[in-house]
C-alpha cells in the first residue's frame, strides 16, 4: 500500500473527553472517529487492525471444528420473551417497534436466535454435536459508554454456540474452546490470563474469562505465582482461617468514639489493629414470597471489602439499606451500627469474622463502639457463615499451593457451560438412541474482537504512540523515503524494496507523501507500525538503508542488497 492511495488522518492532541490511553491513541492515530456516544466509525487504519484480529479468530475457530454462519442483528421480541430475558436483561437491551407495532431488539447476543435455529433443524442425536459461530456487530445500550471501543455501545464480537447430547460432550468442547482461545490470544501477541469467572446474566454452571493484562484494566484478578490458579476477584475464594476462634479474654466495654465512623479512624483512635475491627453492612433482602424487603446485616473484618457477587449467592438479591431504613431498624444512624443487641434481624458473617474474638464493632449508638465483643457470650452466633469478601494479596491460594497476588485485566473473551438454561426454555430437544426426547446441553463462547484492539493498545504503547504486536499491526513494515519526489535514486530504491517486500507477502506501507521527515516518522510511530526502513541519498551513496524497530533505542544501518532478507528474518522472529 502507498500512502498516496490510502487515507491517514491523525491528530496532534486527543479530544478532551478521551479518558484512557487506548481511547486517546485510537483517536489521535485515526483508527476510529466518534459518531455518537459509544458509537464509532472504523477508519481505514483501524479497520486493517480489526480485520487482522478477525482473521486470526476465524482461522482458529475453523481449525477447532466450529462452523461459521451469520444471524440477523434484529431479533423478534417473542424469542426473548420465550427465554425469559425480555424483562430480565434490563435497559441495555435496545428495543424497537416496526411499522406494524411489533416488538424487536437489536441483538446484544444470540443465544435465543441460535437455539431457535437448532431446535428447528436438529432432531436426532446423530446430528450432534454442533458448534456454530459468527463475527458480528452487536449493540448494548450502556448507561454510560466510556473508554472508546473498550466500553462502547456498538462493538464487534465473535459469538459461538455449541449443542450436545451429554454434559460430558459439552465439557469436551469447553476444553477445546479453552485451548482454542489460548492459541488465539497467543497468536495475537498479547500477555493474557485465563481465569475462573462468575457466569453472570448469561447463566450456566461454569465459565472462564480471558483477560489482557494491563494496569488500566477494569477487572481485578487473583492468581497464584506458584500454581496455575487464577480467578476473577468476583469469584476467587477467600479461604477460611486455618486457626479456630480464640476464647474470650476481655469483658465487653462501650467506648466513646466521637466523630469516628470509618473502621480505619476507629482503629487508630482506640489503638487496635484494623484486623480486630468488625464492620456491619446494612442491606435490604428481596425475599421470594414477601413483597416487602427484609433488613439484614453482613459482617466483614475491618480490612476486607464486600464481594457483592458472592453475597448475592448466599443472601439472595439485595440492595444497600438507606439511612432512614437503618435508623428505623437499629435506632442509630450509619457509622456506629453493629450486631450486638439486634433482634429478629438476620446476620450474615464472613468466614474471617467467624474466627474472631474480642473484636470491636459499632454499639448502635451515635458516638460509641463496643470493645471486647465475642460470639456466643455477647451476641448469638451468626445466622449464616460464608465467603463474602474480596480476596487480598497474601491470602492463601484455594489450591493450597501458595499465596495469592492481584493484578488487573481487560476481559476480551469469555466461555460458558450454559447447560440446559436456554434449551429448556425454548424446548430445544433431540431424540436419543432409544427414541426418547432429551434436552440439549449448550455451550457459549465469546470474544470481543473490537475490544481486543483497545486492550492491545492499553498493553502496548509508549510516549510516541501505539506499539502494536506485529500480528495485528495495520502494516508490518513502513518504508519512509527522504525526498521521494525529488530524488530519482531514492524513488527507485524505495520502489524496488517495496515491490520486493510485497512479492514476499509482507504487508508494507510506502510513505510516498511530500512531507517533512519528522512528520512521517511521528505518524508511523503513532499508528504503531513495528518496523521502519528509511531510504535516503546519503545512505544510498554508501550502499545502505536505515532500519529501526518500533521499540529499538537506536537505528541500524543495513546493506541495500540484503535489506529485504533482513526484514523477513525479523518478521519470522516476531
Amino acid at each position: 500500500m502507498r500512502t498516496s492511495n490510502f487515507f491517514i488522518s491523525t491528530l496532534k492532541e486527543a479530544p478532551s473527553d478521551a479518558e484512557i490511553v487506548s481511547h486517546k491513541l485510537m483517536l489521535r492515530a485515526g483508527l476510529v472517529k466518534r459518531l455518537a456516544g459509544g458509537v464509532y466509525t472504523w477508519m481505514p487504519v483501524g479497520l486493517r487492525v480489526l480485520r487482522k484480529v478477525e482473521a486470526i479468530v476465524r482461522q482458529e475457530m475453523d481449525r477447532a471444528g466450529a462452523i461459521e454462519l451469520s444471524m440477523p442483528a434484529v431479533q423478534p421480541a417473542e424469542l426473548w420473551q420465550e427465554s425469559g430475558r425480555w424483562e430480565k436483561y434490563g435497559p441495555e437491551l435496545l428495543r424497537l417497534k416496526d411499522r406494524h407495532q411489533r416488538d424487536f431488539v437489536i441483538g446484544p447476543t444470540h443465544e435465543e436466535v441460535i437455539t431457535d435455529v437448532v431446535r428447528k433443524e436438529v432432531k436426532s442425536y446423530r446430528q450432534l454435536p454442533l458448534h456454530f459461530y459468527q463475527v458480528q456487530m452487536k449493540f448494548r445500550d450502556e448507561i454510560r459508554p466510556r473508554f472508546g471501543v473498550m466500553r462502547g455501545r456498538e462493538f464487534l464480537m465473535k459469538d459461538g454456540y455449541s449443542f450436545h447430547t451429554t454434559f460430558e460432550d459439552l465439557q469436551r468442547e469447553y476444553r477445546n474452546m479453552f485451548d482454542t482461545y489460548t492459541r488465539i490470544f497467543t497468536r495475537l501477541g498479547l500477555k493474557f490470563r485465563a481465569v475462573a469467572a462468575d457466569t453472570g446474566s448469561i447463566g450456566g454452571t461454569g465459565s472462564h474469562e480471558f483477560h489482557v493484562l494491563a494496569d488500566s484494566g477494569e477487572d481485578a484478578l487473583a492468581y497464584c505465582p506458584a500454581s496455575d490458579y487464577a480467578a476473577n476477584v468476583e469469584l476467587a475464594e477467600a479461604v477460611a482461617p486455618g486457626t479456630p476462634r480464640g476464647a474470650a479474654s476481655k469483658a465487653i466495654e462501650k467506648v466513646a468514639t466521637p466523630g469516628k465512623i470509618k473502621c480505619d479512624d476507629v482503629a487508630e483512635f482506640l489503638q487496635v489493629a484494623l484486623t480486630q475491627m468488625v464492620k456491619a453492612i446494612a442491606i435490604m433482602r428481596n425475599l421470594p414470597e414477601d413483597e416487602s424487603p427484609q433488613f439484614a446485616l453482613i459482617l466483614l473484618r475491618g480490612d476486607h471489602d464486600l464481594n457483592e457477587v458472592k453475597a448475592q449467592k448466599v443472601v439472595g438479591e439485595f440492595r444497600f439499606a438507606r439511612d432512614d431504613e437503618i435508623v428505623m431498624a437499629l435506632g442509630c444512624k450509619p457509622g456506629y451500627i453493629g450486631p450486638v443487641g439486634v433482634q429478629n434481624i438476620p446476620v450474615f458473617a464472613d468466614r474471617s469474622v467467624d474466627a474472631m474474638s474480642d473484636f470491636v464493632c459499632g454499639a448502635n449508638e451515635a458516638g460509641f463502639h463496643l470493645n471486647g465483643v465475642n460470639f456466643g457470650r455477647d451476641l448469638p452466633e451468626p445466622s449464616a457463615i460464608a465467603d463474602l469478601r474480596n480476596v487480598i494479596a497474601g491470602d492463601p491460594a484455594p489450591d493450597g499451593k501458595g499465596t495469592l497476588e492481584l493484578c488487573r485485566g481487560i476481559e476480551v473473551g469469555h466461555i460458558f457451560q450454559l447447560r440446559t438454561k436456554y434449551a429448556s426454555a425454548l424446548k430445544c430437544c433431540f431424540l436419543d438412541e432409544g427414541g426418547q426426547s432429551q434436552v440439549m446441553e449448550m455451550g457459549c463462547y465469546g470474544i470481543g474482537v473490537s475490544r481486543i484492539v483497545g486492550a492491545a493498545i492499553e498493553q502496548n504503547h509508549d510516549d510516541r504512540g501505539i506499539v502494536f504486536p506485529t500480528a495485528i499491526a495495520p502494516f508490518e513494515v513502513c518504508i519512509v523515503p527522504m525526498g521521494y519526489g525529488k530524488s530519482e535514486a531514492v524513488k527507485a530504491a524505495a520502489d524496488r524494496l517495496y515491490e520486493e517486500l510485497k512479492a514476499s507477502g509482507i504487508d508494507v506501507l510506502l510513505d510516498d507523501r511530500n512531507e517533512r521527515p519528522g512528520v512521517m516518522f511521528a505518524e508511523m510511530e503513532l499508528i504503531g507500525i513495528p518496523h521502519r526502513i528509511v531510504v535516503g541519498e546519503r545512505g544510498l551513496a554508501e550502499g545502505k538503508l536505515e532500519y529501526k524497530g518500533r521499540t529499538d533505542a537506536e537505528v541500524q544501518m543495513l546493506p541495500v542488497a540484503g535489506s529485504a532478507e533482513f526484514i523477513k528474518a525479523r518478521l519470522c522472529g516476531d
